[in-house]
């Protein structure tokens, strides 16, 4: 894998290659053609508190005593990866040399450290024998830091200094935020560049950043002396199973990707990468979601002939979902949508219970007393609300243990899927909403619950398409599709959701507002998620070839009509489906649009959907044009998200072009009806 960056003065679109390869790149590479990988022999050397250690394309240098991390690189460049932990760590006890590193603890606060060179990485681990926590690693002090990625939804690359990022959370920026990396990060990483400006011009080098441990670790921003910094802290608790801290660190060629590119290397050496080749060859109709577009559909939109208006379109690839209310599709629709050579999948989720008799949807509705027995409880027994304050949650632990001998979930699945449909959207169970449950007799912490939601996910894949909602890293083995980690979501969008009058309501029925209604983003919210030069594929990087990845399902292509030219750039650059929300009238309206624009998507992503993100490159200096690989040159993506042509392509198109092609096949979304 390639994860340059080409830089070019002036915006003339001319590359010139990073000269220093991504080293968890070479390490992929090893492992795709079987070979170890990275591992050095040599245990490093220690004096004093100065404890070195081999990484791929250098060194690193750990301080014992304050945890403070430098790196020396092969072509000669010293960067800080990481200044002294956050909080006092108390003097340090004697340091062992180990077979590849060396070990020694923190008394005052009951950690044990060991410090390894692993796989060209430097990897150091903690454990606590007592409750505390631990701020570190505290990074981006480094003078040459540039810019910091951060996998929120697909990914962003923000420069330092960038006035936008460093104004307060409030204002659409990140300063005096803290995410939560088992909850609000798509994957569990984040990276600095050191040395590249604002344009893309410069640079050579950076730092990867992985966290496995993510549940109890959160990543918190500070904007000091107009610089965005980022320390990572992490609570050890013995009841939420947290006691253990793990950090690796990877030199990296300071492409924005790279972090990426480390953690899909990391997941194939440890055997946590999934493969959509893998899903097909074993569940031949995920095949179908390679060169379709998603929608949710309503009305005319479900039936039969609202199916065959779409294929009369030209539109050879669908994923067609519909909710749980009243007036699913049924089983002619079905069986026209899978003629047509769709998938079909109702949406349900297994995380709500009410009380049946007032339930206001049909998916809180359980038999027996699931509700309320299976609700997740709180320390002091109350039960965890559910979603927008009806019900509860409902206990994964409580339905596994169930399900050998009630079959609940079996058989409501049974029940969605009677009408024939191939698919299925499981929401918010590959999200990072989990939970610690005291409720006596299915106590379990958040890890347990992600394993409950883990082995569910898998029992539905055997037979169906699976997706769900905003899925993280660590399902990407079992799912074929996710709604949602294409999304950057800024908080602002949550307040804009809230207010129905702006965004709409659940009304009228067969259309409703908070779908079809077309709403304006506050320029803050619109920066934040969508403006192009802080775009990067930092999701695909990971994962692209594992499952199919799309923005969440409330934000059609057409709710935000400011956005369709850059999302539909996005989604061509970075291989993802653009997602709809379908009616009669809007297939009549939009229908040709869609159209046009699947038929350009469709042999792109059938060609390149199961490949692997190889290389994403900024062109000029101003980032507006931006390029992808994937598959080492099966597929290559350029898109102008500027106004102006730059090297021959117009501002507001793409062009791809296939191995084989003679020319590039090109697209001007705003030229579409629609």
């Amino acid at each position: 894998m390639t994860s340059d960056v080409s830089k070019s003065p002036k915006g003339s679109g001319r590359s010139r290659t990073a000269t220093r390869v991504l080293a968890a790149s070479l390490a992929l590479s090893a492992t795709t053609f079987g070979v170890a990988g990275c591992d050095s022999a040599a245990a490093g050397t220690l004096e004093g508190s100065r404890l070195t250690l081999p990484v791929a394309g250098g060194t690193a240098v750990v301080d014992t005593a304050s945890l403070a991390v430098r790196a020396h690189t092969d072509d000669g460049r010293q960067m800080v990866l990481s200044a002294a932990a956050g909080s006092g760590l108390g003097a340090p006890g004697p340091v062992t040399r180990t077979a590849d590193g060396a070990r020694w603890s923190y008394p005052a606060k009951g950690l044990e450290v060991t410090a390894s060179s692993e796989r060209g990485r430097l990897r150091i681990k903690m454990r606590a024998d007592r409750d505390g926590s631990v701020n570190w690693p505290v990074t981006g002090t480094d003078r040459a830091a540039s810019a910091v990625q951060l996998p929120r939804g697909e990914g962003l690359d923000i420069p330092v200094r960038d006035g936008f990022w460093n104004r307060s959370a409030e204002k659409g920026g990140l300063a005096g935020s803290t995410v939560d990396m088992g909850e609000g990060l798509a994957l569990p990483l984040w990276g600095y560049s050191m040395g590249r400006g604002t344009g893309g011009s410069g640079g050579g080098a950076g730092v990867s950043y992985l966290t496995p441990t993510d549940i109890g670790t959160s990543l918190r921003f500070a904007s000091t002396g107009g610089r965005l910094r980022a320390t990572a802290a992490h609570a050890f608790d013995a009841g939420e199973g947290t006691r253990d801290y793990d950090v690796s660190f990877s030199l990296t060629d300071g492409n924005p990707v790279a972090p990426a590119a480390d953690y899909r290397s990391y997941l194939a050496q440890h055997g946590q990468l999934g493969s959509l080749r893998k899903k097909i060859r074993k569940h031949p109709a995920n095949g179908k979601l390679l060169g379709a577009f998603h929608a949710y559909v309503w009305g005319d939109a479900r039936t039969a002939s609202g199916v065959e208006k779409l294929k009369k379109l030209g539109v050879d690839r669908m994923w067609l979902g519909y909710d749980s209310g009243p007036g699913p599709m049924n089983a002619q629709a079905v069986r026209a949508a899978k003629k047509a050579g769709y998938l079909v999948g109702p949406y349900d989720t297994f995380a709500n219970g009410q009380e049946p008799k007032s339930a206001d949807s049909p998916t809180s509705v359980w038999p027996g007393r699931v509700y309320p027995d299976f609700c997740v409880r709180k320390a002091d027994g109350t039960a965890e609300t559910g979603f927008g304050n009806r019900g509860c949650y409902l206990s994964s632990r409580a339905f596994e243990k169930a399900e050998p001998t009630k079959h609940y979930l079996a058989d409501r699945t049974r029940t969605m899927v009677a009408n024939g449909a191939d698919s299925y959207f499981l929401d918010v169970d590959a999200t990072g909403e989990l939970f610690r449950d005291h409720g006596k007799g299915h106590e379990m912490t958040k890890a347990g619950d992600r394993e409950m939601r883990l082995a569910r996910m898998q029992r539905l894949a055997k037979n169906l398409v699976l997706g769900s909602e905003s899925s993280q890293a660590w399902a990407n083995k079992v799912l074929a599709y996710d709604h949602g980690s294409g999304t950057p979501v800024d908080d602002g969008l949550w307040k804009l959701e809230r207010d129905k009058k702006t965004w709409g309501g659940y009304f009228p029925e067969k259309a409703p507002g908070a779908f079809f209604k077309p709403v304006q983003l506050p320029a803050d919210v619109a920066t934040a998620m969508y403006d192009p030069k802080y775009r990067v594929p930092l999701y695909e990087t990971a994962l692209h070839g594992s499952l199919v990845n799309a923005e969440r399902w409330e934000l059609s292509y057409e709710k935000l009509p400011a956005q369709k030219t850059t999302r539909a750039l996005l989604a061509m650059l970075y291989n993802t489906p653009l997602n709809y929300v379908l009616d009669g009238p809007t297939i009549a309206k939009n229908g040709p649009g869609l159209a046009a624009l699947q038929k350009y998507f469709s042999p792109l992503h059938r060609a390149a959907g199961t490949e692997q993100l190889t290389s994403f490159r900024w062109l000029t200096g101003d980032r507006t044009v931006q390029r992808t690989v994937f598959g080492n040159g099966k597929l290559t993506v350029t898109a102008n998200f500027g106004s102006k042509a730059q090297g021959g392509l117009p501002g507001g198109c793409v062009d791809a072009k296939l191995s084989g092609d003679k020319q590039p096949r090109r697209l001007c979304p705003a030229q579409l009806n629609g």
